[in-house]
């Protein structure tokens, strides 16, 4: 089997879903190639798994200071190149088309009649899942943006809908747990405010990871730049995870058992409705803002959420493709709930 997985990179939990999908797709002898949409090539890292990997520009969203800018997303957005692309794309060879929430994969799959599955957390909102602040609008994007013929959206949770638990890319750590080891990753943020707001609650060590930032020790607080490995062993080795509400890395803190809080990304249904989902579960704390006093009483409070242990998704999902059974979703899906 040959397949062309197109991944969307504006945000690193999709590539971290490839990572650990990839993984299994290679132990199967699946021969896969990649495509990336959404972020310029000199803002990737880490990405030797993925071979020689196809980039195009795609389509993303521009944020500034914790926000969404439509106006700038707008302006930046070029639509030519991505029809451009689309219509470049060419399939033939390939058996199936994967994508997580990539368009050009997706569009040209559906142009040349491509057998395609779409994977990610962006499908779980086709169903009848928590959601704040939903619209026409955001209904239609993800209805349209990267389709596909069939669709395994992702959440913590089942919500009685045929979706799946979230894909995990662990890592092996034998790592001890440091009981005032603080993960901070709030990409959309202003860096320097983040530290400002850190900067009282000298009790507590931070590792702050974030765009722009180089490796350095400001006092408690450590500030990294992007990075796979430091990473993920810091996220092994802290207690706390404190981050915006994307989905990825809030799968990851919960299966390693962290107390969490999030800040959703003003003007994102996405994050958004993963807060509420959040709430709703009782799995992580919320604040739609952040200070250092809300910061200091999140930590210094007991903990109390709940705790969730999900299944190998990825291995799972790799076993489903290669039965080429993909109209039985829901009995993948109760399976794994199982």
């Amino acid at each position: 089997m040959k397949i062309l997985y197109g991944v969307q990179a504006t945000g690193n939990g999709h590539i971290s879903r490839a990572r650990a999908m990839g993984k299994y797709l290679a132990k199967a002898g699946v021969q896969v190639d990649y495509l990336f949409s959404g972020r310029p090539g000199d803002q990737l890292f880490d990405m030797q798994q993925f071979g020689n990997y196809q980039l195009k520009r795609g389509l993303t969203f521009v944020t500034q200071n914790g926000r969404v800018n439509y106006w700038q997303s707008f302006w930046q957005a070029q639509i030519r190149t991505l029809q451009q692309d689309i219509k470049a794309l060419d399939l033939t060879g390939y058996d199936l088309v994967l994508t997580d929430f990539e368009p050009v994969t997706a569009q040209a799959a559906k142009q040349q009649n491509k057998h395609s599955i779409a994977i990610g957390h962006q499908y779980a909102f086709l169903h009848d899942i928590p959601m704040e602040h939903a619209n026409l609008m955001s209904k239609l994007v993800f209805k349209h943006f990267a389709p596909a013929q069939y669709q395994l959206g992702l959440h913590w949770h089942h919500f009685n809908q045929p979706i799946l638990p979230p894909i995990i890319d662990e890592a092996e750590h034998n790592t001890e747990v440091a009981a005032n080891k603080v993960l901070v990753y709030l990409p959309f943020e202003d860096q320097q405010q983040v530290i400002a707001m850190l900067t009282p609650l000298s009790e507590y060590r931070f590792h702050l990871y974030g765009p722009g930032l180089s490796k350095a020790e400001l006092g408690h607080i450590h500030t990294h730049p992007p990075a796979l490995a430091p990473f993920k062993a810091d996220l092994a080795s802290c207690s706390h995870v404190l981050s915006n509400a994307g989905f990825e890395l809030i799968s990851e803190a919960l299966q390693l058992q962290k107390q969490i809080m999030v800040k959703p990304l003003h003007g994102q249904m996405e994050q958004e409705s993963n807060a509420l989902a959040l709430q709703q579960l009782q799995l992580a704390s919320r604040s739609n803002q952040l200070s250092s006093n809300i910061i200091a009483n999140w930590l210094s409070a007991p903990a109390n959420t709940n705790t969730v242990q999900y299944p190998n998704v990825a291995s799972a999902i790799c076993d489903w493709l290669l039965q080429d059974t993909p109209d039985n979703i829901a009995a993948l899906s109760k399976s794994l709930w199982a």
